[in-house]
């Protein structure tokens, strides 16, 4: 997709030190998709903090050795 944003001199400036792109597009789609990233695990750590994961009650470590010894 190809857009027009107008984004200060000095944000473009850090946002390439950081992201090390090879071209200004490289720098901004790792720095998108690092913030999706970031935006997603939040998402979850909320999920999982509301549903806690649970073990079932008769989970043991012994037991799941024991299937990845085999």
């Amino acid at each position: 997709m190809k857009i027009t944003a107008l984004i200060s001199d000095k944000l473009i400036s850090e946002l390439r030190k950081y992201a090390g792109g090879k071209t200004l597009t490289d720098s901004l789609e790792t720095a998108i998709k690092e913030w999706v990233d970031l935006k997603r695990i939040r998402e979850l750590n909320e999920y999982i903090k509301e549903s806690p994961l649970e073990f079932s009650p008769d989970y043991s470590s012994e037991k799941i050795r024991e299937i990845n010894r085999k």
